[in-house]
Parts: structure tokens; C-alpha cells; sequence
């Protein structure tokens, strides 16, 4: 859940900060979450550099800061040991406390492009960083947006504290918060998946340390975030202690106590993918925040020519962008279903991307499940014949509000599997209220949980009952009713039966001696005798 659904104090803070930006000369909606992501990118590097400092004091461990030596602008600066500036300077928790006007050319000069060169040279956040610009225009906005970014924190950590969960993806909330504005300056098909849709689907394909985990249309990075913060999780031991959040999943987000070596098996095992380059610096970036220290995300369109990735990844997550088409000379040769639809040809995509036994979750509209045409048919018989389907989880139409309405479905399926059963559910609730204001609901998870533990023991019980939420249908019958995969096809409808009385009962009732009509005709005579 987002923090702005369920902390008013925090939204209207957001809220502010954005108008800031707006009224200080900032109006395209991307390019004010950019900026303010470099801000909350400059905080969050600043505090989990501390915490690392003071975990590493407590432990005894190593642990050099990145804050530790000089920084020089170019390599002859470094050559020749002039004009570098102590890393120290560089912090947040120091370059807040200069005076307006220094500090706006401080960070311009000398924090951005220490930022843009944190990673490697040749890794893909030093790459898409290299044409980024911090071009807020005014000291009195920086001023205002810095006092606003340190309160925000504030406000979550107490939040954080209160509500028992210690990991947030804050940048996501921001980025959340402005995308009816997105929307609305034209940038179609941007809306996140909610966070705890996420946990869901992430717990249900259930990521192994060492796996390897791709997105191909990853947006800020959100399913990947939610894949290795699901792996820090079972990595830590701690976590049986640990208080349910308030969608009724156990997540920790103690990557700081994690070893060099797994910290890099994580990192190196999450891959995203994204056609806007904007996304693709704010996926690094969330996933740099959140202690992934050289994060692999990529500008490239995966339906494209240009992408050449296969049988690569043992588990693929995405929420694929389905509003629209792709220009038939441009879709890549290897995919071979017959259309231009981006839905249908994602899933073939991210067939192609798993390894044999590899699996997916997919966020997809309903459509695809039921769809007659013979491209919808073709991408159904690739997950049921060319895999094993084990999944369709349907959801109400305003899980995604209010960004979009549509109705939509998870799936879940293995490359190379055989499908003999496919297990449905029916979501009536994902734990809150189905309109554009998606307020929690105070009486639990809604279908969240059950779900998961429904789909971990179906193969154990026998899921027949047809009148219920969840059953499992043969595979051999979905084939007969044309690879229709609606839960509706195979639900069984429960039709209460009404006794009425015979019609002589019926009658002496009406016109009995003290039927219906010996009563009307009373009634009246008492009120023309009133009347008298």
C-alpha cells in the first residue's frame, strides 16, 4: 500500500512539494519527479551511508564510505591533484546547511556530477545518467523542496515505526502521487502497479537467491524492487519476529546486514528493461536508494529488433504496458503470433525470455482470457500447451484505480511444464475500497492472503467445488471450451430456490374474511365515516 493512501500528513506534504515545483517554473509533471527523485536520491544515499557507517562500527566490519576521499570534476583534476573538494561536502546532511545561493551552484558544480558518476563507468547508471541535468531554476525552490524532503522523512519514519514496516519505496509514492498529472500531459500507459498487487504476485513465483529475475517493461523498478526486498526477507533470520505489514506480508529490508558476496548475487540478478529513458533513470535510482549499489535497468524496447535476449531468466515479473500497438516492422522476428497488440506479444516475449522450467508473473487485462480471436487463442495455447499454467487469479476492475479502470488478471506459468490442472480464483477484494480513493480496509487483507495459501496447497487438496472462489479446472476441458481461461466459463452458479404459495392460499389471503381486500375496503369505510 502506498503511503499517501494511508498517511494524509505525508500526502499533502507531497502535495506541496509539487506545487512548488509547479508555481517555481517546473510544470511537465517528468520532468518535476526527475527532479525531485535527484533531491530524495542525494537524502536516501546520505542515511543509508550513516546506517552502514554504524552498522559497520557495531559489527567490526570494514566498510569504506562513499562520502570518504576527494572529489575531482575530471581525471586531469585527479592527475594533477587540483580542484577536488572532500567528499564530506558532498552529503546531504552538510550541503543543507548552506546559505540558499551556495548552495544551489554547490550542488549544480559539484554534488550532481558526484551523483552521476557513483557507479562504474561503464554500468548502465553511469551510462543514462550522463545526459541527466539538475536544472532547478531558482535557490528559494531548492530551499523549500529540501526543508519539504527532510519533513517528508520525518513523517515516514514515524510511519514506518507505527505501522511496523521498515522498508518504503518513497520515490515510489512520489512517483504514484504524480501520475494522474502524467496522464494527463499526454504520457499514456504510465500507472504503477500498487505495492502490495506486487507482493502478492512476487510471493506466489517465490524468487531463490541466485536466480536470476527479469522485468521487461519495468517502469521505476517496482517488481524488482519487490523481488529482492521478497529475498532479503528469506535471507533473514530475524524474520519469524517480525509483525505482518498491514497487507498481511512479512518484509524486511535489511540489506545492510547482508554479506559483500550475496549483496552482489543480488544485485546481479535483477535485470529491467524499459522504452523511456526517464523510467529507466528513476528505476536505477529507486533501486540504487534501496541498496542495490550498481543496478542493472536498460533503455530498450524488448518487442523491438534490437532485443536478442533468450532463454535467459529463471523468473520473469511484469506488469507490461497493454493500451496500445507496435508498429508491425518493427516487432522482433522471433516473435510469432500474429498481431500488433503489446499484451499478447509481451507474453510470448516473456515466454521467450524465461529458461525451460523458468516462470512468470504477469499482471494482464481480462481480455486476453477470453478473447476469441485467433491471436488471443495463440497466446493462450502458448502458456497451457508450451508451459504449465498453473494460475489465473482474476481481479475487480479498480485495483488499478484511479489510474485506469480496466479489469485485470495475474498469471502464473512455467516454461517447458506440463499444464494437467489450471488453478482460478476470483478476487472480490485486495484489501481495499474499489473506488479512485483506495482507502484501507479496516477489516483486514481482503483476498491477499488466502490466496496464497490456497495456491500453495492446491496440488494437496482437492479444489473441486466449482460454486466457490477458487477451484481447479482439467486441463482437457479448457481445451474444449476454445483455451478460454474466464473463471466465469467454469464457475458454477448458485441459484437459491423460492417456494411460492399456491395460488388458492394466495387468493383467501386477498379476498378472505380478513384478507387483503376486506381490510382495503375497512379502511376506507373508517376514513369516509372520519370525514363525515
Amino acid at each position: 500500500m502506498s503511503l499517501l493512501s494511508s498517511n494524509s500528513n505525508i500526502k499533502s506534504k507531497i502535495d506541496d512539494l509539487w506545487n512548488k515545483f509547479w508555481s517555481g517554473g517546473i510544470s511537465n509533471p517528468l520532468t518535476a519527479i526527475e527532479q525531485i527523485t535527484y533531491l530524495l536520491f542525494m537524502k536516501k544515499l546520505d542515511e543509508n551511508d550513516l546506517e552502514s557507517l554504524a552498522n559497520a562500527e557495531f559489527t567490526g566490519d570494514d566498510f569504506t564510505s562513499m562520502f570518504s576521499g576527494t572529489f575531482y570534476l575530471s581525471k586531469e583534476d585527479e592527475e594533477k591533484q587540483q580542484n577536488g573538494i572532500d567528499k564530506q561536502k558532498l552529503r546531504w546532511s552538510e550541503f543543507k546547511r548552506m546559505p540558499s545561493d551556495e548552495m544551489l551552484s554547490h550542488i549544480q558544480r559539484f554534488v550532481f556530477p558526484f551523483l552521476k558518476q557513483l557507479d562504474k563507468d561503464d554500468s548502465p547508471f553511469t551510462k543514462h545518467m550522463a545526459n541527466a541535468v539538475f536544472i532547478i531554476p531558482k535557490p528559494s525552490l531548492l530551499i523549500e523542496a529540501i526543508k519539504s524532503i527532510d519533513e517528508i522523512y520525518v513523517d515516514m519514519d514515524k510511519d514506518a515505526s507505527e505501522n511496523g514496516q521498515d522498508f518504503q519505496d518513497i520515490q515510489g509514492d512520489v512517483y504514484e502521487m504524480l501520475l494522474s498529472e502524467i496522464a494527463a500531459a499526454g504520457k499514456n500507459g504510465q500507472f504503477r502497479t500498487p505495492r502490495h498487487i506486487i507482493k502478492l504476485l512476487v510471493e506466489l513465483v517465490d524468487p531463490k537467491l541466485g536466480q536470476k529475475v527479469a522485468d521487461p517493461a519495468c517502469g521505476t523498478g517496482g517488481f524488482l524492487l519487490g523481488a529482492y526486498q521478497y529475498m532479503v526477507t528469506q535471507l533473514d533470520k530475524d524474520k519469524t519476529n517480525k509483525e505482518p505489514d498491514e497487507d498481511g506480508f512479512i518484509r524486511s529490508s535489511r540489506s545492510a546486514l547482508l554479506t559483500e558476496d550475496v549483496k552482489e548475487i543480488l544485485g546481479d540478478s535483477l535485470q529491467g528493461y524499459d522504452i523511456d529513458q526517464t523510467m529507466v533513470r528513476l528505476g536505477l535510482m529507486n533501486l540504487m536508494m534501496h541498496g542495490i549499489e550498481s543496478p542493472k535497468v536498460d533503455y530498450k524496447d524488448t518487442l523491438s529488433k534490437g532485443y536478442h535476449e533468450t532463454s535467459e531468466y529463471d523468473i520473469v515479473l511484469a506488469n507490461p504496458p497493454f493500451t496500445g500497438n507496435i508498429d508491425k516492422g518493427d516487432i522482433n522476428e522471433e516473435l510469432k503470433l500474429k498481431t500488433t497488440k503489446t499484451e499478447l506479444l509481451f507474453i510470448e516475449r516473456i515466454y521467450n525470455m524465461l529458461k525451460m522450467g523458468g516462470t512468470a508473473g504477469i499482471v494482464i487485462p481480462q481480455g486476453v482470457l477470453f478473447s476469441s480471436s485467433k491471436a488471443f487463442k495463440d497466446a493462450r495455447k502458448l502458456m497451457i500447451e508450451d508451459s504449465e499454467l498453473k494460475a489465473v487469479i482474476s481481479m475487480p476492475s479498480g485495483v488499478f484505480k484511479p489510474y485506469a479502470g480496466v479489469s485485470t488478471a495475474l498469471l502464473i506459468f512455467t516454461k517447458g511444464g506440463e499444464t494437467e490442472n489450471v488453478w482460478f480464483y476470483d478476487m472480490e477484494s485486495d484489501g481495499y475500497s474499489l473506488d479512485d480513493k483506495r482507502v484501507k480496509d479496516e477489516k483486514g487483507h481482503g483476498d491477499l492472503q488466502e490466496i496464497i495459501s490456497k495456491y500453495n496447497s492446491r496440488l494437496k487438496t482437492a479444489d473441486n467445488d466449482r460454486k466457490s472462489k477458487s477451484f481447479s479446472v482439467k486441463v482437457s476441458e479448457i481445451i474444449e471450451e476454445g483455451y478460454d481461461l474466464s473463471y466465469s466459463k467454469y464457475k458454477e452458479e448458485v441459484f437459491e430456490e423460492i417456494e411460492y404459495e399456491k395460488p388458492n392460499v394466495i387468493l383467501d389471503k386477498l379476498i378472505g374474511q380478513n384478507g387483503l381486500e376486506y381490510q382495503i375496503t375497512k379502511g376506507l369505510n373508517d376514513l369516509n365515516e372520519m370525514l363525515k
